[in-house]
Formats: C-alpha cells, sequence, structure tokens
C-alpha cells in the first residue's frame, strides 16, 4: 500500500468514525424529548466501548489466523504486530486496515440501540454490546472478509451487508421482542421530538457512507471512485422512491421519510457497491424503499413488535434486499473478488452464495442476541426500565441530565 492509498484508507477511517456520532442524531431526533440524551448515550458508549474491543481482542478474532472457518485466534492481541517492518502480514498496511475495520466494528452494535430506545437499561445494553461484538460480529467479520467459510465458499459483502446491517437489524428485532412494547398510557401517537436533527443525522451519513463503501476498495483506485457513484445513485434513487411512495399514500412527502428513503439506498447498496454496474444502483435503490416501506408500515403494524426506530425495517430489510440484489446484479468484471457474474446474466452460482450467507448472518444474529441477552441478564438482573422510569423519560432516569432546558430559569 503506497502512500497514497495509506491517506485514502485514513480519510475514509475519519469519515466512517462520523457515522455513529451521525447515528446519534439521527436516532435521537426519532425519540421522545425526554429520552434524546438516552437515545445519543447509547450510540455514541460505542465509539469507547468497541474500540477498546476492537484493539485488545476484535481485530485479532476477526482477521488473524483462521478456527474452523468461523473465527480468528488471538495471535494479534493488543494490535501485537509490527505494521511498519512485518512484511508476512497479510494485509497492506495492516495497521491502516485495522483501523478502518475498526470504525465498523463502533457503529455496527451502535445501529441495534435503535430498536429499544425509551426502554432498555444503559447497564445492560452496555453488557450487551460487548458480549455481542465478541460472539456475532467477529465471527461474522472474520467468514465474511477474514478468510472464513463465508468468503471460502464465494459469497461476497463489499462493505458490510451481512457483517453490519443483517446482524445488527435482525438481532434489533430480537432483542424488541425479548424487551416488549413500550407504554403508552396517555395513548398519543407518537412523533419524532426534532425532525432537523433526523435529517443532519442522515445527512452526515450519506456522507460518511462514501467512506464506508469507498474505503472498502482498500485503495485509491477505479473500485473506490465506482463505489462511490453506486452509492451514491442508490442513496438518491431510495430517496427519490420514498418521496413518491409518501405521495401516493398521503398526499406530501415528509423530511423524516425522505432522510429514511437516504439510508436504506445507502443500506441496499453496501453489499454490492464495489461489484455491480452503476445502472443497476438506480433499480437497487428505487426497490429499497418499498420493500422496506412495507415490511415498517404494513408487517411491522401486523405482528404488532415495537422496533421503535425500524432498525429491522431499514437495516435488517435493506441488508437482505441488498445481499439478494448483489447475487442478481454482480459482474464479475468489475470487480475480480467475485467469481461468479450475477444471475441476471445466466449464472445460479453466486446467488445461491448470497442466499446462503444471508441465511447464516441470520441465524448468528437470532443465536447470539438470545446468549447476549442471558449474560446480559446475570449480570444486570433487569435489562429493561420500570415502568415509572420509562414515564419520567431516559435522561433523567439513566442518566440524571436533560438534553433541553424548561425555560424556567434555563434549568
Amino acid at each position: 500500500m503506497d502512500h497514497g492509498d495509506v491517506a485514502w484508507m485514513l480519510v475514509c477511517s475519519a469519515l466512517v468514525f462520523l457515522m455513529t456520532p451521525a447515528l446519534a442524531l439521527f436516532y435521537s431526533g426519532l425519540a421522545k424529548r425526554k429520552n434524546s440524551v438516552n437515545t445519543i448515550m447509547s450510540s455514541v458508549f460505542t465509539l469507547g466501548v468497541a474500540s477498546i474491543l476492537w484493539v485488545l481482542v476484535g481485530f485479532s478474532l476477526s482477521f488473524s489466523g483462521d478456527l474452523g472457518g468461523v473465527i480468528g485466534n488471538l495471535h494479534w492481541f493488543g494490535l501485537n504486530f509490527d505494521g511498519f517492518k512485518d512484511a508476512t502480514l497479510p494485509y497492506p498496511n495492516t495497521m491502516t486496515f485495522a483501523i478502518f475495520q475498526m470504525m465498523f466494528a463502533v457503529i455496527t452494535p451502535a445501529l441495534i440501540s435503535g430498536a429499544v430506545v425509551e426502554r432498555m437499561k444503559f447497564s445492560a445494553l452496555l453488557v450487551f454490546v460487548v458480549v455481542w461484538s465478541v460472539i456475532v460480529y467477529y465471527p461474522m467479520a472474520h467468514m465474511v472478509w477474514g478468510g472464513g467459510f463465508l468468503m471460502k465458499i464465494g459469497s461476497v459483502d463489499f462493505a458490510g451487508g451481512n457483517v453490519v446491517h443483517i446482524t445488527s437489524g435482525i438481532s434489533a428485532l430480537v432483542l424488541a421482542l425479548i424487551l416488549g412494547k413500550r407504554h403508552s398510557p396517555d395513548g398519543i401517537s407518537y412523533h419524532p421530538h426534532n425532525v432537523p436533527s433526523v435529517f443532519l443525522g442522515a445527512g452526515l451519513l450519506w456522507f460518511g457512507w462514501f467512506g464506508f463503501n469507498g474505503g472498502s476498495a482498500l485503495a485509491a483506485n477505479e473500485l473506490a471512485v465506482h463505489s462511490l457513484m453506486t452509492t451514491n445513485t442508490s442513496a438518491a434513487a431510495a430517496m427519490l422512491s420514498w418521496m413518491l411512495i409518501e405521495k401516493i399514500t398521503s398526499g406530501k412527502p415528509t423530511l423524516v421519510g425522505t432522510s429514511t428513503g437516504m439510508v436504506i439506498g445507502l443500506v441496499a447498496i453496501t453489499p454490492g457497491a464495489g461489484f455491480v454496474p452503476i445502472w443497476s444502483s438506480i433499480v437497487i435503490g428505487a426497490l429499497a424503499s418499498p420493500i422496506s416501506y412495507f415490511f415498517i408500515s404494513v408487517v411491522k403494524k401486523k405482528f404488532g413488535y415495537d422496533d421503535a426506530l425500524d432498525v429491522f425495517g431499514c437495516h435488517g430489510i435493506g441488508g437482505i434486499w441488498g445481499g439478494i440484489a448483489t447475487g442478481i446484479f454482480t459482474q464479475a468484471s468489475i470487480n475480480p473478488a467475485a467469481q461468479w457474474d450475477g444471475l441476471i446474466y445466466g449464472n445460479i452460482n453466486l446467488f445461491l452464495r448470497q442466499l446462503a450467507a444471508i441465511g447464516v448472518a441470520a441465524v448468528f444474529a437470532i443465536v447470539g442476541t438470545l446468549i447476549s441477552v442471558a449474560v446480559a441478564k446475570l449480570i444486570v438482573k433487569k435489562i429493561r426500565v420500570t415502568h415509572e422510569d420509562e414515564e419520567v423519560g431516559l435522561d433523567i432516569s439513566e442518566h440524571g441530565e436533560a438534553a433541553y432546558p424548561a425555560f424556567n430559569g434555563m434549568d
């Protein structure tokens, strides 16, 4: 890796870092005012916890060695390698690669928190994230990118459809089901408390996603350029698609909906950004919104689960569609990491492997979430706040501070 590639990867790492504070703003704007601080904290604490975990064991378990095709070993415990002089390391500038991948490990568990805002104990969420990272995220990163089972069978995931979005989305659904619904004793319909914050968070996520997908080329090259264009195109198509849906269904496009469409388009293109032709990213993004909209507006209501900020509907479903679309539209000529062309070019091999990878990710997410919840209950006892604390709001009950002054003396 030359100096230009290193510079590009470090810039992309910084862009991906920004995505976690952006997610906090996005989620917080969607939550109730009395839960703003807690919602932000539920995302940004991973900047500390997941970063330290990654340095100690995460990178090693994800990318060092191979145990049964499922997980790495602890040979690089504490990043114990000489990234400057060791020519035997398998990654171009391994420390740069470790920094870039760390940012993925930070934001992925933060995504889960959106499903359980306004009712989960902060201490329980912290324990959950630690355990989940070790038993779900690191094995998935290894299987997909670190030489594990899913890489060996020929499935592809350019920037985290399986590793990031499907695992977090399905885990979010399972965790929301375990926690149960929020209390709404007053019967008042739910509205986001800060719509400009929702858009600011979504816009910064779009900005950071250029590093998320562009950096996954691991070099400042034509593939990075290609992935940036597919990323922007899919987000644009999904945004317009969501606006059209709202115009048809309610007569008015909303800023919250437009912001949601942006994010769904970014999620959907993530696994295929460096594999599919640019024209197909229009199709992927345009179809991502109605698919997710159906799950958010129809399926969620039918089954009655309280995925508070629609993490499953956006990231889980968006990631699944993106993985399937990658199996449909991939061209091996764009990126030789793909062994086969996609389904529309007459080859079913990659498509079947994409389905298998999605299934493995779903199983890991479900089982890993159940284990993580069990450990959290063992340590924290009760993982849900009391009814009284929920009524007061988690900002006060969990953190002792409010996001906004009451304006009676500027408290």
